[in-house]
């Protein structure tokens, strides 16, 4: 089994309904093993565009990375992702942060991301799941990103998955 870092994130259309979906899509192939507060983030980026809901979901798989990434890409289309501008509006985004320390860098994948260390709307919801959560710069508590732009919302709220395997 290999533990996986996912990053969820929408700002089209019913967002907490998008990361929802994905988080119950993602429990019927994985196991779920944390998943942080909801987050309202400023988008970071490309066009205008509204803000996004982001959170941090770790699960645990026997997927390899490259499987882990077409399950990611499916839970996305799912929810009508279209990749139409880079760092563009979206209905759901799901990145893979980092898998159990694997380094991986070819046309489809990078890990760990490339960039997370430079993204509290990632950080700071992986921080609210792992206080000691680490990338290649360093444990994240010892970043210091600004966390401006990243606002908790505790109105917001998760229903148990659907269950995993």
């Amino acid at each position: 089994m290999s533990r996986a870092v996912l990053s969820v994130g929408s700002n089209i259309g019913d967002r907490m309904g998008h990361l929802q979906g994905a988080l119950d899509a993602l429990a019927e192939r994985v196991d779920v093993i944390a998943i942080s507060g909801i987050f309202e983030t400023s988008p970071v980026g490309g066009p205008e565009q509204d803000d996004f809901l982001n959170a941090v979901i770790i699960v645990e798989t026997t997927l390899a990375p490259h499987e882990l990434l077409e399950l990611c890409q499916q839970v996305e289309a799912d929810r009508d992702r279209v990749r139409e501008v880079r760092w563009g509006p979206r209905t759901l985004d799901v990145d893979i942060i980092a898998m159990d320390g694997t380094v991986l860098d070819d046309s489809a994948l990078t890990l760990p991301h490339p960039r997370a260390h430079e993204r509290a709307f990632v950080c700071v919801p992986w921080l609210d799941v792992d206080a000691d959560a680490a990338l290649p710069q360093g444990r994240i508590a010892d970043l210091g990103l600004d966390p401006r732009g990243v606002n908790a919302r505790p109105d917001l709220s998760w229903a148990q998955p659907g269950g995993g395997r």
